[in-house]
C-alpha cells in the first residue's frame, strides 16, 4: 500500500516505480526463469530401467512361460563433445541477455517517470500561474469599476472586465483538471489508480550551458541497447559451439540380469548403443546458427546507428528548446513585464484604453506559458538523451 503523502519528490517517484512497475517486475521474473534454466541445462541424462519378456505364449515349448527369458537391464546415455558444459554456458548467456533487456527496461521506466513528473510539476505551476491571472484579472475588474462609477471610462470597459474575467477562470479550471490528470499519469508509472500525493515537490530549472553533442555521445557504448549486443554476439557463438557439439553421437551403455525360466539360470547382459551420423549429421542446425550469428553481427551495426540517430534528434530538441526558454527568460519575459506595469500603471491615469491594458496582459501570460512550455520540452529532451546515453546527463528537475 502507498503511503499517503502531500508532496511527492522525483526520486520517491522513481523509487516507487522500480519497486512497483508491472513491467519491470515481468523482466525480473524472466531473469529468475533464465536461471533455472541454467541449472535444468546442467543436469545429467537420466538413467533408464527396462524389463524385457521374451519367449511366452507360444507353442510347444514356449507355450505359456516355461520357456520365458526375463531380463531387467539399466541403461545410462553418455553425452559426448562436452554437451552439457556447452548448454550451461549457453543458458547462461541467455540470463546475461535477459538482464540486459531489464537494464534497457529500467531505463525505460526511469525516463517515462521523469518526463511524467516533469508534465506534473509544469502543468502545477501552469495551475499557478493561472491564478496569478485571475487575480490580476480580478484586480483589473475592480479597477475599471472604479473609474466607471467615476465617469471617467465607458460601462463597456467592465463589460470587457467581466468577460476577461470569466475568462480567467474558465482558463484556471482548465488548468487544474489538466493538473489532475497528470498526477494520475504519474502515479499509473508504479502501477497505482489513483495518486496520494497532492503536488510535486520540485521545480523546473534552466541551467547555464548544455554540453557538446560530441560530449555525450562519445560514451553511447554505454547505452544497454548497444551493450547488450555484445553479449548476444557470444551467446549467438556458443549457440554454433553447441551445434557443432550436437553432431557428435551420444553414447548409451546398458547393464543387467537375465532370467530363463526353462534352465532356472540366471546371466550377466550388457550393450552399447552409438547413433550412425549417416544421414543427419546437424548440418541444417549449424547452418542455421552460423546464419544467426551473422544477423547478430548486423543487428549490432544496425542497433549503434539507430541509437547515434535517435541521440542526435534529441540533443536537437534540447538545445532547440534551451535557447527558446533562454530567450524567453532573459529577454522576452522581462521586456513584456515592463510593458505590462507601464500600460497598466497608464490606465489608472487615463493614458492608455483597456484594450491596451487587456493585450499587453494576454501577450505576457501567453508568453509565460510558452516559457513553461518550454522549460517542460527542454527537461524531457534531457531524460531522452540520457536514456539513450545510458548515464547522467545532470540535468534532472532539482529538488526542493
Amino acid at each position: 500500500m502507498e503511503e499517503p503523502r502531500e508532496t511527492i519528490t522525483l526520486k520517491q517517484a522513481l523509487s516507487l516505480a522500480l519497486l512497483r512497475n508491472p513491467e519491470l517486475q515481468s523482466f525480473s521474473l524472466e531473469i529468475r526463469a533464465r536461471e533455472a534454466k541454467i541449472i535444468q541445462s546442467g543436469l545429467p541424462v537420466n538413467p533408464e530401467v527396462q524389463l524385457e519378456l521374451e519367449d511366452f505364449g507360444g507353442s510347444k515349448e514356449t507355450r505359456g512361460f516355461d520357456g520365458a527369458q526375463t531380463t531387467l537391464s539399466l541403461s545410462q546415455a553418455f553425452l559426448l563433445g562436452g554437451k552439457r558444459s556447452k548448454r550451461v554456458r549457453l543458458a547462461a548467456l541467455d540470463r546475461d541477455l535477459a538482464g540486459w533487456d531489464y537494464e534497457a527496461k529500467r531505463l525505460d521506466v526511469l525516463t517515462e517517470v521523469t518526463k511524467a513528473y516533469i508534465d506534473l510539476i509544469a502543468k502545477q505551476n501552469r495551475v499557478t500561474l493561472a491564478e496569478d491571472l485571475v487575480r490580476l484579472a480580478e484586480q483589473s475588474y475592480q479597477t475599471v469599476s472604479a473609474r466607471v462609477e467615476a465617469g471617467k471610462v465607458s460601462p463597456i470597459d467592465q463589460t470587457k472586465a467581466t468577460a476577461a474575467l470569466s475568462l480567467t477562470r474558465l482558463d484556471l479550471e482548465r488548468a487544474k483538471r489538466s493538473f489532475d490528470g497528470a498526477k494520475k499519469i504519474l502515479a499509473a508509472t508504479w502501477g497505482s489508480s489513483s495518486p496520494t500525493f497532492t503536488r510535486a515537490g520540485g521545480h523546473l530549472g534552466l541551467d547555464s550551458s548544455i554540453p557538446t553533442f560530441e560530449q555525450i555521445s562519445k560514451d553511447l557504448g554505454k547505452n544497454p541497447d548497444i551493450a547488450r549486443w555484445a553479449a548476444e554476439i557470444e551467446q549467438r557463438k556458443s549457440a554454433l559451439v553447441l551445434e557443432e557439439a550436437n553432431r557428435i553421437p551420444d553414447l548409451t551403455l546398458s547393464g543387467g540380469i537375465r532370467r530363463l525360466q526353462e534352465t532356472k539360470d540366471t546371466a550377466f547382459v550388457a550393450g552399447l548403443a552409438v547413433p550412425i551420423p549417416l544421414f543427419n549429421r546437424n548440418q541444417g542446425a549449424i547452418a542455421e546458427a552460423k546464419t544467426r550469428l551473422v544477423k547478430a553481427e548486423r543487428e549490432q551495426k544496425a542497433a549503434v546507428l539507430k541509437v547515434y540517430s535517435s541521440l542526435a534528434e534529441a540533443y536537437q530538441r534540447v538545445s532547440t528548446a534551451f535557447v527558446e526558454a533562454t530567450t524567453l527568460k532573459d529577454q522576452v519575459l522581462p521586456a513584456l513585464q515592463n510593458a505590462f506595469d507601464a500600460v497598466q500603471e497608464g490606465y489608472r491615469y487615463g493614458k492608455f484604453g483597456y484594450l491596451d491594458v487587456l493585450d499587453t496582459q494576454r501577450t505576457l501570460f501567453e508568453s509565460q506559458s510558452q516559457y513553461l512550455e518550454a522549460l517542460a520540452a527542454y527537461r524531457k529532451g534531457i531524460a531522452e538523451v540520457e536514456r539513450l546515453m545510458g548515464m547522467s546527463f545532470d540535468g534532472n528537475p532539482k529538488q526542493e
